[in-house]
């Protein structure tokens, strides 16, 4: 059982930055794919960015050089630095945890609470 819970939400005017971080603790694989990704309203969730415990990134197109995802030592803390927010970043954050086999990523994994970002001036 994995839980997950992430914290750094809140309001920012466009320009801004957040930094968003997501705590991880249970039983947790050496190999894995911790991320973010964003839910607008009355749409599915899309993915934002991940990290592979080798530290591998992959980013949404609508992101990049905006934001950085990066994970602690301990490897059981992710963080997304988010810089130069739009209000089109405005959507509730989740963070997510699955396994993986070599490049095989196993399963929907586990899902975290959700933070709300909120861009506006």
């Amino acid at each position: 059982q994995v839980h997950l819970v992430e914290s750094g939400g809140g309001l920012v005017q466009p320009g801004g930055s957040l930094r968003l971080s997501c705590l991880a603790s249970g039983s947790i694989s050496s190999t894995y794919v911790m991320g973010w990704y964003r839910q607008f309203p009355g749409k599915q969730r899309d993915l934002v960015a991940t990290i592979w415990d080798t530290d591998r990134t992959k980013y949404a197109d609508s992101v990049k050089g905006r934001f950085t995802i990066s994970r602690d030592n301990a490897g059981n803390t992710v963080y997304l630095q988010m810089n130069s927010l739009k209000p089109e970043d405005t959507a509730v954050y989740y963070c997510n945890l699955r396994r993986r086999l070599g490049s095989i990523i196993i399963g929907d994994g586990d899902w975290g609470q959700g933070t709300q970002v909120t861009v506006s001036s």
